[in-house]
């Protein structure tokens, strides 16, 4: 395979980069030039998850922020190797199938456990 051949498979990659980069660069000069700037105090002031910020870094968080953590992990990591799993799934066969289910039992046993500790219930 030539190189020139193989660099050619990046086009489109590289195409996709540039049309991102154009269109994120062309929103922020477009908020900029759109949007006021008029800050005062409050706009200016920190923002800490809805509550003013503490001056005491060693103050106790509800449980429930660890909760809401342990469900973006168990979701976050279904996702990120689910899909090259069931991309590939042909290649890597029975193993691999069964190797996925086991990983998400475990993944199971956590979501049960936020479950159980009240994690999807807001109030």
């Amino acid at each position: 395979m030539a190189p020139q051949d193989f660099l050619i498979q990046y086009l489109p990659i590289l195409i996709f980069i540039a049309v991102a980069s154009a269109v994120s660069a062309g929103m922020i000069i477009m908020s900029l030039l759109a949007g006021p700037a008029k800050p005062d105090s409050e706009k200016l002031s920190a923002y800490e998850c809805g509550f003013d910020a503490f001056t005491d870094a060693r103050n106790k968080f509800d449980v429930r922020f660890y909760l809401v953590t342990l469900l973006f992990i168990i979701f976050d990591l279904e996702i990120a190797f689910l899909f090259p799993w069931a991309i590939s799934l042909k290649e890597i066969g029975l193993f691999g199938f069964w190797s996925m289910m086991a990983f998400l039992g475990v993944l199971t046993v956590g979501f049960v456990y936020e479950w159980k500790k009240g994690g999807l219930e807001w109030e």
